[in-house]
């Protein structure tokens, strides 16, 4: 598994735009600034739909404001749902990103099976990333939701 001070694995992520789908490789997504990742097992899900999103929705502003240049969901979803689900909740501050054959989450180490509910999902966790290297890694023991909300990585930066 990731771990504080390792550099973020090379690896690409998912965005549906106005322009169409893009393909972003995690250098173009964490290179040169300092990010805000969040992920969750699945949009539309309840913890995640009803807290963990609207959380970082709530306190886009304040994050962005301590230097963090963007702020990243990531699920291993496809990205016309994350799409959908970022409409949803007005994430217009987060770049909802898909992580549809889970290589990003496999490459941190943090997947998990779910078996029947939908096979390989991410952990959920929140890390921040300045200039490619994790800096702050909060993964949530299983049915929890405390070290990756939004106000928990706030008080970190």
């Amino acid at each position: 598994m990731i771990k504080l001070n390792d550099k973020i694995p090379a690896s690409h992520l998912q965005v549906k735009t106005t322009d169409g789908m893009q393909t972003l490789s995690t250098d173009e997504l964490f290179a040169n600034k300092k990010v805000v990742v969040f992920a969750v097992p699945g949009a539309f899900t309840p913890t995640c739909s009803e807290a963990h999103l609207p959380g970082y929705v709530v306190f886009a502003d304040q994050i962005k404001a301590k230097g963090v240049a963007s702020i990243i969901c990531v699920s291993v979803n496809d990205a016309f749902v994350m799409s959908a689900w970022g409409k949803v909740h007005n994430a217009d501050e987060i770049i909802m990103a898909a992580d549809g054959d889970a290589s990003f989450t496999k490459a941190l180490g943090l997947e998990m099976d779910t078996a029947a509910f939908g096979g390989i999902r991410s952990q959920r966790y929140a890390m921040v990333v300045e200039n490619g290297v994790v800096t702050q890694l909060n993964v949530e023991p299983p049915k929890t939701f405390e070290a990756s909300k939004a106000e928990s990585i706030l008080a970190l930066l």
